[in-house]
């Protein structure tokens, strides 16, 4: 399991995609098995709270039986925070993995 905490999801999307971590996921294929569901999940904390693996494995529960919801959502189909203005526009991603 690998957990880490981020600002919001274009932070986290910018490491992932653009930067030397791409490289490094190029080779995935040869460390790891593919899944058949999900193994990623995104959430909102609020500021100061550090997630337990708890917590994290029944945020993966939740999107694996409900599917992308504003409590456990993923890259392709994110929420915005619980504090955003509605009126703001919020990030969402695509397919593409330059991954890939």
């Amino acid at each position: 399991m690998n957990m880490s905490v981020w600002r919001d999801v274009e932070s986290l999307n910018n490491y992932v995609y653009s930067s030397a971590h791409v490289q490094v996921m190029r080779r995935r294929r040869e460390w790891f098995e593919r899944m058949d569901k999900a193994f990623l999940v995104l959430w909102w904390v609020p500021a100061g709270h550090r997630p337990s693996i708890t917590e994290a494995i029944e945020r993966l529960e939740l999107l694996r039986s409900a599917g992308p919801t504003a409590q456990a959502f993923t890259f392709r189909q994110s929420f915005p925070p619980p504090d955003a203005d509605e009126a703001k526009s919020w990030v969402t991603f695509g397919d593409e993995c330059p991954a890939n």
